[in-house]
C-alpha cells in the first residue's frame, strides 16, 4: 500500500479493486468507473495534492484536491475528488498522523466536476463541516444541494467575510462573482494558507507543464491515442511519444480547435479508420478525426511559454470577459496577499508564482494593463490570438442569440 510520498516526491497506490467509482454515470466521462489516485506531499507535515483524471475522447487533465493541515489540528480539504477506496485510504492515513477532516470546501458553483464529489465524499467523513460558495446552482434543472447528496445539517454557505468562519484565523479567501452567465453563472473561491503561504484556486489560473503529469502516465493509452499521425499508426510507449500526446492534449484542452490541427471530414475520418491497426471499443473502432500540421509543436510553446500563469481561453472569451471589473478587484485583492505559490485544481501544482505574476494573468481585461496594473515594466504575453477564433465565434453567436449577455468593454 502507498502513502502520500514526502519532499514532494511522488508515491502511487496500486491496490487491485481499490479504484472503483460507481457514481460515475452522474458525470459520464473519461476514466468512467475506474479511478485512479496520487497523493503528493507539497509542504511537509502541511498540504497534500490528490489527483485524478477526467477527460472527453482522451483529452485528459489531473483533477485535483487539496489537503491542509490545521493549526489547532485536524484536516481542511479544498476541493474534493471521487472518495475511492484508493483515496480514502490516503485520507485516513493522514487522519491518523494529522487528525480527522474537519472542513470540506466545494470552492465553485457550476464547475460539475468538482461538484459531483462533494457529497459522497462528505459522507466518508461525517464529523466535516461543509462549506460551499454562495450562489449555487445546478443545470439541466437546478436542485437544492440536498437532492445532490450534501449532508442537510453540515453544509454551510460561505459568507462574505471570512472572519465569520471558524477557520479564519488560518486562511483568507476571496469570491469572485459570481458572474451571471444568462442561464447559467460562474463563481470562484481563492483560499490563501497564511501558515505556509499557499494560495488555493480551482479553475481561475493554469499553467501547463512540459511533460505530462505522473498521474496521466498511470496509464498512457490517451497519451499514446493523441501521439498519432494518423488512424493507421502504431505509437511505441516512449517518453517521447508520452510527450507529444500531451502537449496536443493541452492545446485541446485550451483551444478546442487550435490553429494547427486539421479536421478532417467526418467521411475522410471513418474511411481512415477502415485502415487502423486498433478498432476496439477503446480506440474508438479506429475512429481518429485529426490531422495535425508539421510544425504543431509551436502552437504548444507559445501556450506553455516559460511555464508562466495564465487564464484558461474558454474563461477569458466566455466569462470573465462579461465581468472585467469586478475580476480585477478580485485579483487585486488576492494579489495583495504574500503567497509563495499557487495550487490550481487543473494541470501543473505546486506553482511558485509571486502575487504580482498571479495579479499579471489578469491584464487581458485592461486596455493598458502595464500601465493599469501598476505593477510590470512590460506587456502581458498574451495568447496568440489566431488560437482564440472558434471561441470568439462561440462567444459572438451566443451573445447575438441572446443565451448570454455581451462582454463589456476593457477597463
Amino acid at each position: 500500500m502507498g502513502n502520500c510520498a514526502p519532499g514532494g516526491k511522488v508515491a502511487q497506490t496500486a491496490q487491485k479493486n481499490d479504484f472503483s467509482w460507481s457514481f460515475w454515470p452522474v458525470l459520464p466521462i473519461y476514466p468512467y468507473r475506474e479511478r485512479r489516485t496520487i497523493c503528493q506531499e507539497v509542504v511537509k507535515d502541511a498540504i497534500w495534492t490528490f489527483d485524478q483524471i477526467q477527460g472527453i475522447f482522451y483529452v485528459v487533465v489531473p483533477i485535483r484536491m487539496t489537503v491542509v493541515k490545521l493549526e489547532e489540528g485536524g484536516l481542511l480539504v479544498y476541493a474534493p475528488v471521487a472518495p475511492t477506496g484508493e483515496c480514502l485510504r490516503l485520507m485516513r492515513e493522514l487522519e491518523a498522523k494529522h487528525g480527522e477532516v474537519k472542513y470540506i470546501i466545494l470552492p465553485t458553483i457550476s464547475g460539475l466536476e468538482h461538484k459531483v464529489f462533494v457529497g459522497p465524499f462528505a459522507r466518508f467523513f461525517k464529523k466535516a463541516q461543509v462549506y460551499v460558495a454562495p450562489s449555487q446552482w445546478s443545470f439541466p434543472l437546478n436542485l437544492p444541494l440536498t437532492w445532490l447528496g450534501f449532508p442537510r445539517q453540515r453544509t454551510h454557505i460561505l459568507p462574505e467575510d471570512c472572519s465569520e468562519t471558524p477557520f479564519a484565523n488560518q486562511f483568507n479567501y476571496a469570491i469572485l462573482g459570481p458572474v451571471y452567465l444568462g442561464p447559467g453563472r460562474f463563481a470562484e473561491v481563492a483560499f490563501f494558507d497564511k501558515r505556509t503561504s499557499t494560495l488555493l484556486v480551482a479553475d481561475s489560473i493554469v499553467s501547463i507543464p512540459e511533460n505530462p503529469p505522473p498521474i496521466v502516465q498511470i496509464n498512457p493509452y490517451a497519451l499514446l491515442y493523441h501521439a498519432k499521425e494518423n488512424a493507421a499508426d502504431i505509437i511505441e510507449d516512449t517518453q517521447e511519444s508520452r510527450r507529444k500526446g500531451w502537449q496536443r492534449i493541452c492545446l485541446f484542452a485550451m483551444y478546442f480547435n487550435p490553429s494547427v490541427l486539421d479536421v478532417p471530414t467526418w467521411k475522410e475520418a471513418w474511411q481512415d479508420a477502415g485502415k487502423a491497426k486498433d478498432r476496439s471499443r477503446q480506440g474508438y473502432f479506429g475512429l481518429f478525426p485529426f490531422k495535425w500540421q508539421p510544425d504543431w509543436k509551436r502552437a504548444f510553446d507559445a501556450l506553455r511559454g516559460d511555464g508562466r500563469l495564465f487564464v484558461a481561453p474558454i474563461l477569458q472569451t466566455l466569462i470573465l470577459n462579461r465581468a472585467p471589473k469586478e475580476t480585477i478587484d478580485w485579483a487585486n485583492l488576492v494579489a495583495g496577499w504574500n503567497f509563495e505559490r499557487i495550487i490550481p485544481c487543473h494541470f501543473d501544482a505546486p506553482i511558485n508564482a509571486t502575487p504580482q505574476q498571479f495579479r499579471q494573468a489578469f491584464s487581458f481585461l485592461e486596455k493598458h494593463p502595464a500601465i493599469s496594473a501598476g505593477l510590470f515594466a512590460t506587456d502581458t504575453y498574451p495568447l496568440p490570438e489566431i488560437e482564440f477564433k472558434l471561441l470568439r465565434a462561440i462567444d459572438q453567436g451566443l451573445s447575438k442569440s441572446g443565451i448570454v449577455p455581451a462582454s463589456k468593454e476593457k477597463i
